[in-house]
């Protein structure tokens, strides 16, 4: 019997997409995420003024939403679907974080071409955790995770692996 504290499972999946400065990118972006979701994204603001990129606090660049639990499996089985049931092991990082792009939103499974909106892509960022993560995020007394506890990148392969088909390229 395994130790049920081990199992590993679905945080949270991120998407994101980055418009730069034009509000008529933002706004199709917006609807896009609305159309493959059904959920209304956040827009994000630069903090920074950047004056070579045309860039000033408070100016939004992009929009981004997190889906958990049931809704966040379902939508990545579709976005997965994008990428051929693949991914590198450059996407993995060494705390069990997983990140890939989709280049053309028409890949993702049931997603219909929409001529208003043109082909747009977008970042997808699934976070995985054990039981006992909590620690690290609580507000009093917080601490740290041990060692034997943190996910490792070929822990993060294989839960990726057995719960939802993916191949992993070897050679990147």
């Amino acid at each position: 019997m395994e130790n049920p504290m081990k199992s590993i499972r679905i945080a949270k999946v991120t998407l994101n997409m980055g418009t730069g400065k034009s509000m008529d990118l933002l706004d199709k972006a917006v609807n896009l995420m609305k159309n493959l979701v059904g959920i209304t994204p956040v827009k994000c603001v630069t903090n920074k003024r950047i004056a070579a990129w045309g860039l000033r606090p408070g100016l939004p660049i992009g929009c981004k939403l997190t889906l958990r639990g049931k809704k966040a499996e379902e939508t990545l089985k579709r976005f997965l679907y994008a990428k051929d049931n693949m991914l590198m092991p450059s996407s993995f990082d060494d705390r069990g974080n997983i990140s890939f792009g989709v280049p053309e939103y028409i890949d993702v499974k049931d997603a219909k071409y929409d001529p208003k909106l043109g082909i747009m892509g977008m970042q997808v960022s699934i976070t995985l955790e054990r039981p006992g993560y909590s620690i690290k995020k609580r507000k009093i007394r917080p601490s740290k995770l041990s060692k034997k506890h943190i996910i490792s990148k070929t822990d993060a392969m294989e839960f990726m692996k057995t719960n939802f088909g993916i191949n992993i390229q070897e050679n990147e």
